[in-house]
């Protein structure tokens, strides 16, 4: 017997949407449609299908307001980043539609044959598990590329933002996409082993906690299907004496706290020289200290409730054990009274590698500084993690690039805002993952790369 889906809204604990679970039945249903739907979207032509992505874009940015607020009640996302988010996803929408064309071009390599290419072609039907963090962000960022590339889409999302998934897939039906092409799979948990191991599924990408990408990874290695893993991570940022402080204090503050500090990306530890240490840390509370925590809904909201009641939970047991371990709260560090799961802006000082707030995964609106005694300390400290997501450095752009060699990390960005974008690839390696999404990178990843060796030998 299928469940419930059930949507909580963080900012008050009430439930503002129950979706019955998809029914054996219904599940086999979804699956035929996206297997038979994929020989007639993978005949069609680039420009056919950009047309039903750029139509897809259109229809969400003339709804902006209505699906951003979807976002808002079922994770929390302050409205004004969820309106950002809408319009990030239809942009990745319109950049697929307006390069997949040039990102597939085939690949002319020479041989002793009379003509030798790798020609890109789509897999079928594939699957993309989906976390609650970015709703509409990573359910484009899975599927933008993996249509145009001519395979066809189903999509299973989080089980707490039910309504925007459904959102999502009403989308496509309204910009006239055809039946089966990108469905919405509103399942357990419990029931995404057998869709994986379903003969149709080609492929699968997986965006959430290392621990279920792990899950994924062993059923589809056992029915040998190839998958992308985007997982946790716990993003180093090293500051040097050479830095432009206010600009990275500016940064750091800003993703830190983007989406209640609940972003894969966001710097987790900030990793300070002696001499800059002490200015740093002040700084980032000049920016923290204002930001205010409240009703998402609210256009003055800076940072939104935590999703659920089990992660803040979580999280303020990171906190209280680094405290107690030592470290000093400079900003927040107390869990509040009230209705919601929300959480304040923290700041903690004197962390050390060994405290929970540095060895684990902070999912929350909590900045974390360490002294580092040098920049070779520095590099050792931001390598000493399981994951490798993403890192930043500020310091002068030719000492930066350097660096990013030295650091385990499939994102090093210099100066600047680690983000995710569709002209770049992204990705982690060791426990954030394989694989990469986004840019010419990402669409490579779930097609055929098919050699074709054309004879006469020369």
């Amino acid at each position: 017997m299928s469940g419930v889906l059930r949507a909580t809204d963080p900012s008050t604990g009430e439930v503002v949407r129950e979706v019955k679970a998809a029914t054996p039945a219904e599940t086999e249903a979804i699956l035929a449609s996206a297997n038979e739907a994929f020989g007639g979207w993978r005949a069609r032509s680039f420009d056919e299908r950009a047309r039903v992505l750029r139509d897809v874009a259109a229809r969400m940015r003339e709804d902006v307001e209505r699906l951003a607020l979807l976002m808002t009640e079922e994770m929390g996302k302050p409205i004004r980043e969820a309106r950002a988010e809408v319009q990030k996803s239809a942009w990745c929408a319109e950049h697929y539609a307006e390069h997949a064309a040039r990102y597939l071009e085939t690949d002319v390599i020479g041989s002793d044959a009379t003509r030798s290419y790798v020609q890109y072609l789509p897999l079928g039907p594939v699957l993309g598990i989906l976390p609650w963090n970015a709703p509409f962000w990573l359910a484009f960022r899975f599927c933008a590329p993996a249509l145009m590339a001519g395979n066809t889409c189903v999509m299973k999302h989080d089980p707490h933002v039910p309504g925007c998934a459904a959102a999502i897939a009403r989308v496509f039906e309204e910009a006239g996409a055809p039946k089966g092409v990108m469905s919405n799979l509103p399942i357990e948990t419990s029931a995404v082993e057998a869709v994986i191991r379903d003969p149709r599924i080609e492929g699968v990408s997986f965006t959430g906690s290392t621990r279920g990408g792990a899950a994924v990874a062993s059923i589809a290695g056992s029915e040998v299907k190839r998958t992308i893993l985007e997982l946790g991570g716990s993003d180093p940022s090293l500051v040097f004496e050479d830095a432009d402080l206010a600009a990275a204090a500016d940064a750091l503050a800003r993703t830190r706290i983007i989406n209640a500090g609940q972003s894969c990306i966001a710097p987790k530890r900030i990793l300070a020289v002696p001499s800059v240490h002490d200015q740093l840390v002040e700084l980032l509370r000049e920016r923290l200290e204002p930001l205010v925590v409240g009703d998402p809904r609210e256009e003055r909201t800076d940072v939104g409730p935590i999703a659920r009641a089990d992660l803040r939970a979580e999280l303020h047991r990171q906190v209280h054990d680094t405290v107690e371990a030592g470290a000093a709260a400079v900003l927040g560090g107390s869990l509040p009274e009230g209705a919601g799961y929300f959480y304040p802006v923290t700041l903690l000082t004197g962390v050390t590698a060994a405290m929970p707030a540095a060895r684990e995964e902070t999912f929350g609106p909590v900045a974390v500084v360490m002294r580092v005694e040098d920049e070779a300390h520095a590099v050792r400290v931001a390598n000493d993690t399981p994951y490798g997501l993403a890192a930043s450095v500020w310091t002068s752009a030719e000492r930066g690039e350097a660096l990013a060699k030295e650091i385990f990390a499939g994102q090093v960005v210099v100066n600047g805002l680690v983000k995710t974008d569709p002209r770049l690839p992204s990705g982690g390696i060791k426990r954030s993952g394989y694989g990469r999404e986004l840019g010419p990178h990402g669409i490579r990843e779930l097609v055929n790369a098919q050699q074709v060796w054309v004879g006469p030998a020369r």
